[in-house]
């Protein structure tokens, strides 16, 4: 079995009935440590420096497209079954793709000198999830302070800030599935296709969100 599956396989036990935005920080929690198949981000991230001899930026650029790979297998396994397995399916798909891009972004932050224990990158984290548009939107309305790289590095952490960016991460996460649905939906009337799908656009957003968390958290030992 793939580590794609096994992530899936991991994200299907570990998907709550009701996802709140708890879920969340708890996805965040379990990347960073990690879990199953998956070592630490920070494991995992060094793993790809010493590939990449010591150069940043390409253990950046291998450790994305690993993951990228990563998304597109377990959105492809938790979405090969047909339209009676979409109760079970989009819970496990969301709760896989929220664990890999936590790892990703986590792994990025600390290839760039950044404190994964510290609050304040955590929230940096999970803002960086929310990918490059959202995040402007938010920062115009004002329901967000700054993006991520100045949530780094603010002078203190904001404690109400926990609970309002995981909150606007999870509806994002919904938005994101409930976007590409109809589409979903009529693949899955034949089983393989669903996948295709699925797997094809969780590989997309996951490229999406470990290409701004790298342009946004500049490098802090420079």
């Amino acid at each position: 079995m793939g580590v794609g599956k096994k992530v899936a396989r991991v994200a299907g036990k570990q998907a709550a009935p009701k996802v709140g935005w708890s879920f969340v920080r708890q996805a965040l929690d379990k990347a960073i440590d990690g879990i199953g198949p998956l070592r630490s981000a920070a494991e995992s991230a060094t793993t790809h420096m010493v590939d990449a001899h010591g150069d940043v930026e390409q253990a950046i650029r291998t450790l994305t497209r690993t993951h990228v790979g990563l998304a597109g297998a377990q959105g492809f396994a938790t979405n090969l079954g047909g339209i009676m397995t979409l109760a079970v399916s989009v819970p496990a798909n969301i709760a896989g793709v929220t664990l890999l891009q936590a790892h990703l972004v986590a792994g990025i932050a600390h290839l760039r000198g950044y404190d994964l224990d510290d609050p304040r990158v955590r929230n940096a984290i999970l803002a960086a999830m929310l990918g490059e548009d959202k995040v402007r939107e938010l920062v115009k309305r004002k329901s967000l302070p700054s993006p991520p790289m100045a949530l780094a590095t603010a002078p203190s952490h904001a404690p109400e800030l926990d609970k309002i960016i995981a909150s606007e991460l999870t509806g994002e996460l919904f938005a994101r599935t409930v976007g590409r649905r109809a589409v979903t939906l009529m693949a899955r009337r034949i089983p393989v296709a669903g996948g295709v799908v699925a797997g094809g656009t969780d590989a997309y957003q996951t490229r999406q969100v470990g290409q701004y968390a790298a342009k946004e958290l500049k490098d802090r030992r420079l």
